[in-house]
């Protein structure tokens, strides 16, 4: 397919089914916020509020306005979300919790860091589009708790036993990349290149596993190998996307080196991932083919195909290479004909089995908001565009 007819392709499924269903489905009328939890048929089949999906749904609505197009309802639509989540998201300290009641009572005790790190986020794009100063201060804030529980990012609700075997996760190093670069001038030049490089070099030095060919999600403080469940886990989602957020990082810091070095794992990571007997890409592997402790190990989630697409477009469109081209078309065919749906349109389904058959007939839960499809939607026309 033609770069054009790609731009066009992405550009009509954005704005004619995706964001309208979230406009028209997620919002609550009554306490402010969003609905994440929705069905195949459209229906809203639980009304918990996941402060992550909230602060995403925010983001992605205000990007778009930033964007896209200076539409009046975008704009309302992220005003409504941010204001539920200073009202109800966090403690006072910009301690966010994980989870909220319909009206906004705290459900789940702030445990999870990505809640913080999407807030932020949030956060600092209604800044960009606003200029008001709470979301600075919010930003400031929340900046702060989460490099004070870098090194323990579940704080006191870490369940390892202390002084033990002592893991570093690759999903907040992977995160932070994205967040510095998403949080513009909010963060000062000098120390927003350095945290850009020390996030960047600890993928490429702690979690890339030169022998395997693999990102590791979980190593030794010293990036050793550890010959557990936990030390052999593989999410070859988590590497695609990561290794975009680094060619971003190379475009802004004229790294070519980064780019091209995160294209060279990507098609390494791609290539491990990759299910040659019924296609797409697996969720979970162990990295030395020992069978997962993950019983869904095996299913094609959404995101994983989404970020793949991005990553190897991004990547031909940065060094015109032909594998990442090829990636690209293979991944496309299989997530455009799989994930879609094509009776009732609007968001994609989630979850599919093995076989590539829709697992579960849901729009949107406690772990699928208003985020992986319309930002890929977003990236790909927009890298389309350019091409």
């Amino acid at each position: 397919m033609k770069h054009k007819a790609l731009a066009n392709l992405y550009f009509k499924e954005l704005t004619q089914e995706v964001i309208p269903f979230w406009e028209k489905y997620s919002i609550d009328q009554e306490y402010g916020g969003f609905f994440s939890c929705i069905d195949a048929e459209h229906k809203v089949f639980d009304t918990d509020k996941f402060v992550w999906l909230q602060a995403r749904q925010v983001w992605m609505f205000a990007t778009l306005y930033d964007g896209l197009e200076k539409k009046r309802s975008w704009l309302k639509m992220a005003q409504s979300g941010s204001d539920f989540l200073e009202k109800n998201g966090h403690d006072g300290s910009f301690h966010w919790f994980f989870s909220l009641q319909r009206d906004g009572q705290p459900l789940v005790v702030p445990y999870n860091i990505f809640s913080y790190t999407f807030a932020c986020m949030a956060m600092g794009k209604m800044h960009r589009i606003t200029g008001e100063e709470k979301y600075k201060t919010a930003v400031e804030q929340t900046l702060k708790k989460i490099t004070e529980r870098s090194d323990q990012p579940k704080g006191r609700w870490d369940k390892l036993y202390p002084n033990t075997r002592g893991l570093k996760n690759f999903a907040l190093p992977m995160i932070l990349c994205n967040l510095y670069n998403e949080l513009g001038d909010l963060v000062g030049a000098d120390e927003k290149e350095l945290r850009m490089q020390d996030c960047v070099n600890e993928i490429f030095d702690l979690f890339w596993n030169e022998e395997r060919g693999v990102i590791l999600e979980n190593v030794s403080p010293d990036g050793a190998f550890s010959d557990t469940f936990d030390g052999r886990l593989v999410n070859p989602g988590h590497g695609l996307e990561a290794m975009w957020f680094i060619m971003d990082l190379g475009v802004q810091l004229n790294r070519k080196d980064w780019i091209d070095r995160a294209v060279k794992m990507a098609l390494s990571i791609v290539k491990k991932g990759w299910d040659e007997e019924h296609e797409g890409i697996f969720y979970f592997l162990d990295a030395d083919g020992h069978p997962p402790q993950q019983l869904e190990w095996d299913q094609k989630l959404w995101w994983v195909h989404l970020e793949a697409m991005i990553c190897f477009l991004k990547g031909y469109q940065l060094t015109s290479s032909k594998a990442c081209w090829e990636w690209f078309e293979k991944i496309h065919q299989y997530t455009w004909s799989h994930f879609r749906d094509p009776k009732r349109g609007g968001e994609w389904f989630g979850y599919l089995n093995r076989s590539g058959e829709v697992l579960l007939h849901l729009k949107g839960g406690k772990w699928k908001g208003c985020f992986h499809v319309p930002r890929a939607l977003y990236q790909l026309y927009d890298i389309s565009k350019k091409l």
